[in-house]
């Protein structure tokens, strides 16, 4: 087994975090460049991710994650949400980006550009933001596998209510909504679930080769 592998092995979804230990800045830079760099539909990152650690804020938070305690008793708390109703401005931040970065004629990026706003502007509000929504689960993914590979526990999270983390965050006036949280820092020892063997589908089930 490669040790990429052995690290998914290892890692699982932490119930009960080590809250005198904290995560190392350098680590945390680490595990922000994963998520810099997931990959995103057109390379747009339609998203934006909270890190959060202040004890007062996550307090606040608590109650609207059914008081789960990975919430304050991780070292941070991850927040991934959406940009809603992505449109023509932030293609076009993007595409001066890309021009930007590798040295091109924005003229040169026009078609390009025009593609993508054509896409885009296809859809309704409804699908675009949930395809904004889906974007932001590649990026948890890049982060879980990150973390595992730092010894970095996490517990990615869809128990939460997005409408008061949003009202408690401000995320209604920086348009955005909270699609999936994940808590990330280290595991207790009294955390029983570490133990158990992982459960997944054998290979025979879930894979169809053609």
């Amino acid at each position: 087994m490669s040790n990429y592998n052995k690290n998914l092995n290892w890692r699982y979804a932490t119930k009960k975090f080590d809250a005198t230990k904290k995560v190392s800045e350098d680590d945390l830079n680490i595990l922000k460049e994963a998520i810099q760099l997931s990959a995103s539909s057109y390379g747009l990152q339609p998203y934006k991710v909270l890190i959060i650690s202040d004890p007062e804020v996550r307090e606040k938070l608590k109650p609207a994650a059914w008081n789960q305690t990975q919430i304050t008793d991780a070292s941070h708390l991850i927040v991934f949400a959406n940009i809603n109703d992505f449109g023509e401005n932030h293609i076009n931040e993007y595409i001066k980006n890309v021009s930007d970065t590798r040295g091109l004629q924005p003229e040169n990026l026009q078609a390009y550009a025009d593609m993508m706003k054509n896409s885009v502007n296809s859809l309704s509000e409804d699908a675009k933001n949930a395809w904004t929504a889906k974007q932001t689960y590649i990026a948890l993914g890049n982060l879980l596998s990150a973390a595992a590979d730092l010894k970095i526990d996490t517990c990615p999270m869809e128990g939460f209510e997005p409408d008061k983390f949003t009202e408690i965050l401000g995320l209604k006036e920086l348009n955005l909504t909270p699609t999936v949280i994940a808590p990330i820092g280290y595991r207790s020892e009294e955390d029983e679930t570490q133990h158990y063997k992982k459960v997944r589908k054998p290979e025979e089930e879930l894979f169809i080769a053609l």
